[in-house]
């Protein structure tokens, strides 16, 4: 009962920190030209691995995550790592990204925590690798962090629905990773749209009607990001179509794997 108070509230805190960072420029000025200038950069990027250790310790306390599990996530956050960088060294089609595939079915196998902590990671990690450090870090880790997070719900209703195993799981899980695919792309965009200094019909523009800075990100999102997006939304339904069905299996023969040496550890 205490982990599960205790999930319930690191879900809570990092949809908090998010949102509050992600509409912030809108509504606060003065934090606007603190984000603009980078300022908190060093304290959001502390606190999302502040966020991740948590979640870690969280995880420990039961006997779902231990020291073998731990290695194991490490090892898929280095590969989805590794993936980013051979993207970045060989560009695709415009979008196209490999790194969704394992976020979510971390997130859809080993609960929302654990989606969280490799998306999060994920970028935090490639960010390094790649030389992407920059303001744009901490929206990419608690982007990348919801989409693992979320595809817990995906869990809960294939369960509900007695779909596992089934063509249908493998629907949902595609139909997630397209939704993610061009969703993802709204929300990044968002982290950096309100600093764009041109005044023209795509810039958001501060004391505006609501209605009149939606019309502007609209024009901005169809004219620079929907191309990529919907290229990332296609990537996912492939990857999911092709891969998913064999990667489960793996996910679920290593879960296994440890949870028979734990328990056997026990009873020695």
């Amino acid at each position: 009962m205490k982990h599960h108070y205790g999930s319930n509230l690191i879900n809570l805190l990092v949809f908090i920190l998010g949102f509050l960072s992600l509409v912030a420029p809108f509504v606060l000025p003065q934090a606007r030209s603190q984000l603009s200038s980078g300022a908190s950069f060093p304290i959001m990027v502390s606190l999302i691995l502040v966020l991740c250790l948590v979640i870690i310790l969280l995880e420990i306390q039961t006997s779902s995550l231990d020291s073998k599990m731990i290695a194991f996530l490490g090892m898929l956050i280095a590969i989805n790592a590794g993936l980013r960088f051979l993207e970045n060294a060989i560009p695709g089609p415009a979008g196209f990204s490999p790194v969704f595939f394992l976020i979510i079915l971390t997130g859809y196998f080993f609960g929302s925590q654990i989606g969280f902590l490799t998306g999060a990671m994920t970028m935090f990690v490639s960010g390094l690798i790649t030389g992407g450090v920059g303001t744009w870090l901490p929206g990419q880790m608690i982007t990348a962090g919801w989409v693992g997070q979320s595809a817990a719900l995906i869990s809960w209703l294939v369960k509900n629905l007695k779909l596992q195993g089934k063509t249908g799981e493998i629907i949902l899980l595609a139909a997630f990773g397209a939704g993610w695919g061009l969703l993802y792309g709204v929300v990044m965009n968002l982290w950096f749209w309100p600093y764009l200094a041109s005044n023209t019909s795509q810039s958001w523009v501060q004391g505006a009607a609501f209605i009149e800075n939606v019309q502007h990100y609209s024009a901005y999102y169809l004219a620079t990001s929907v191309v990529w997006d919907i290229t990332r939304a296609v990537a996912n339904v492939l990857m999911m179509s092709l891969m998913a069905r064999p990667v489960l299996k793996i996910l679920a023969r290593f879960k296994n794997r440890f949870r028979f040496t734990h328990s056997a550890g026990r009873n020695l």
